[in-house]
C-alpha cells in the first residue's frame, strides 16, 4: 500500500545537542582535535583595542576560511550560507543554534583592517606543518616543486602598458660572472658576452583593477591576468612551502628562492623533483653547490 508523507515531525520539540547531530567521524571533528586554535590570539593580539564593543573573535574568523576551502565552496558569501544550514560549521565554529552567523563581509573587513600587516596565516600554515611533521607525515628525501597558475578577478581587456627589460636577460649579468670566473681560472681574458644598450625592451600589459597579478597564457592559448603558487610539495602531498607571484614570472625565477626557503625547514632534503621547465643551467648550479640533485618529473 502506497503511504503519503508525513512532515508533521518537522514541529515536534526535542532534547538534543548539536554535537549530538555532528557524525563522530566527521572531518570537522579530526581538525577539532588535530588543532588548538588558540596559538592564534598572542598573534593577533595587538591589533584590537581595549575600547568599544566586543568583536567577533579572530578564531572564528580563521575557523570559516578553513571552512570555505576545506570543502570547496567558492566564496564567503557562500560559505555563511553554508554555515546558516550545516550543524557541522555550527559545531566548529562553538555555534549554537541561536547564535548570529556574521556577515560575509566581515572576514574581508578584519582582513583589511587587521590581519594584512601580520604574520598570522605564514605562521598557521608554519604551525600546521609543524604538527605535521610531529606525526611523522612529512619525509625530507624527496621534494616536489611545481607551481599552478591562479585567475586573477581582473578584466583582461582592461590595462595599460608599459614598457620593461626582456626577461630572458634577467640573469645575464650571473652567467657573464661564471663565465668570466672560469676564464680568469683557465688563464684567459674575461669579455662581456653583450652590451646594456643590446638588452631588448618588450611591452607588458599591467591590469587596471588588480596591477600585482601577471598577464599570462595558459592552456589552449587562454589570456589571461592571473598569479602563480610555486609550491614544494613532500611525498604525500603535504605543501611544505609556497610563494605567490604574478603570474607572468617565469617558474624558473623563483625557484632557487623557494627551495632555500624550504632548506630552512627541511635541512636533509636530498633530491629536488620537477618538470623540465626548471631545467635550467643556472637553477642545476644553484642546486648542485646546496649538494642536492634534480630529478626530472616525467610530466
Amino acid at each position: 500500500m502506497m503511504s503519503k508523507n508525513n512532515t508533521n515531525g518537522r514541529n515536534p520539540f526535542a532534547l538534543i545537542t548539536i554535537d549530538d547531530l555532528v557524525p563522530k567521524d566527521h572531518l570537522v571533528r579530526k581538525i577539532d582535535a588535530a588543532i588548538d586554535f588558540d596559538f592564534i590570539y598572542p598573534i593577533v593580539e595587538k591589533t584590537y583595542s581595549n575600547l568599544g564593543r566586543p568583536s567577533i573573535g579572530p578564531i572564528i574568523l580563521i575557523k570559516l576560511v578553513f571552512i570555505q576551502y576545506l570543502f570547496g565552496i567558492r566564496s564567503m558569501r557562500q560559505t555563511i550560507k553554508e554555515v546558516e544550514t550545516n550543524v557541522a560549521y555550527h559545531w566548529l565554529l562553538g555555534y549554537s543554534f541561536e547564535d548570529r552567523i556574521p556577515h560575509f563581509s566581515t572576514f574581508g573587513k578584519n582582513y583589511v583592517r587587521r590581519f594584512r600587516e601580520t604574520t598570522l596565516f605564514e605562521e598557521i600554515f608554519a604551525y600546521i606543518l609543524e604538527q605535521v611533521v610531529k606525526a611523522g607525515f612529512v619525509t625530507e628525501n624527496n621534494l616536489y616543486l611545481d607551481s599552478t597558475h591562479i585567475k586573477a578577478n581582473a578584466n583582461k581587456h582592461k590595462f595599460t602598458k608599459e614598457m620593461t627589460h626582456d626577461e630572458a636577460k634577467a640573469f645575464q649579468g650571473e652567467l657573464e660572472d661564471e663565465v668570466n670566473r672560469q676564464r680568469i681560472e683557465a688563464g684567459k681574458r674575461p669579455f662581456t658576452l653583450y652590451l646594456e644598450s643590446e638588452v631588448k625592451l618588450k611591452e607588458r600589459k599591467i591590469s587596471k583593477s588588480d596591477p600585482e597579478s601577471g598577464y599570462c597564457v595558459k592552456g589552449e592559448r587562454k589570456k589571461q591576468f592571473a598569479y602563480s603558487a610555486h609550491t614544494f610539495c613532500a611525498d604525500d602531498g603535504f605543501v611544505i612551502s609556497t610563494i605567490v607571484t604574478p603570474g607572468n614570472i617565469h617558474d624558473s625565477q623563483i625557484a632557487d628562492q623557494l627551495v632555500m626557503q624550504s632548506k630552512r625547514l627541511f635541512s636533509e632534503m636530498k633530491c629536488v623533483v620537477a618538470d623540465a621547465g626548471y631545467k635550467t643551467p643556472k637553477f642545476i648550479h644553484f642546486l648542485s653547490q646546496l649538494h642536492l640533485r634534480f630529478t626530472q618529473h616525467p610530466s
